[in-house]
């Protein structure tokens, strides 16, 4: 199930449809692991690649770094119109791919999207070397804060502690800033599914409600008792939206290549 394809780490499960999960910045693989233990199950092939967040140089260290990274690894595994699912800056990552490469991307589901507007560290870590300041961000980043559990604060408390990973760390959260996609949005035709929490305080919900006024082929939907990452924090809600809604676009799909024989 875990795989290296050159130097790309990757977990891939199932067959079918394909399904690529993108993490964000502070996050990692086991964000994803519901969708990965449900969808292989229902007739889709789940492929998560690890983001180089830490291992492009610093010159590189960029979003548009990363939707190059992406590209070139589905050129590389053979996978084409595929659903990007990306949280957080993998939601932006996916935004950056669908504008530009339709072969690649089938659709996309954004949840808790960068790419209009995020509240996160910023542009310094202030009080870095505080561990109950960085539990306190931590937990802003939930609606539930034992959700940020001591083994996920040591792991962000370790990040921005690193030199070298707290400064590429910024050098991505700025990039993501700065690439800001709302005159791109309008360009990108694939069917969109925003699923947002609705206490997310790193992108709000008028973030959400932006996206789906400049996305031409968009649902939103929401979950309530929820912060920034709903498939960690409400895995069950966020299958179900999403299940319910890949169901319905495939049968359309189909729907219309039929009417057209």
């Amino acid at each position: 199930m875990s795989y290296f394809k050159g130097k790309k780490y990757y977990v891939k499960k199932g067959k079918g449809h394909p399904l690529i999960l993108l993490h964000g910045l502070m996050g990692g693989l086991s964000n994803f692991n519901a969708l990965l233990d449900f969808f292989p199950k229902k007739g889709y092939q789940v492929i998560i690649p690890s983001l180089p967040l830490y291992k492009m140089p610093l010159f590189l260290t960029n979003i548009y770094s990363l939707s190059k990274f992406v590209t070139k690894f589905l050129n590389e595994i053979s996978v084409k119109k595929a659903t990007l699912i990306g949280n957080s800056l993998g939601g932006h990552i996916a935004l950056m791919i669908a504008k530009k490469r339709m072969d690649l991307v089938h659709s996309v589901v954004l949840t808790g999207s960068s790419g209009l507007f995020e509240k996160s560290f910023g542009y310094a870590f202030p009080k870095r070397e505080n561990y109950e300041y960085i539990k306190k961000k931590s937990q802003e980043v939930f609606y539930d804060p034992k959700i940020a559990t001591k083994k996920l604060v040591d792991e962000v408390f370790h990040i921005v502690n690193d030199k070298k990973k707290g400064i590429k760390t910024l050098y991505l959260a700025r990039s993501a800033m700065k690439y800001n996609m709302a005159q791109d949005l309008s360009m990108i035709q694939q069917p969109i599914c925003l699923i947002w929490g609705k206490q997310d305080h790193v992108t709000p919900p008028e973030v959400a409600e932006e996206f789906h006024r400049l996305l031409p082929h968009s649902e939103l939907h929401w979950i309530d008792k929820c912060g920034h990452v709903p498939m960690m924090e409400h895995p069950k809600k966020f299958i179900n939206i999403l299940e319910k809604w890949l169901t319905n676009l495939i049968k359309k799909k189909h729907e219309n290549f039929f009417s057209t024989i």
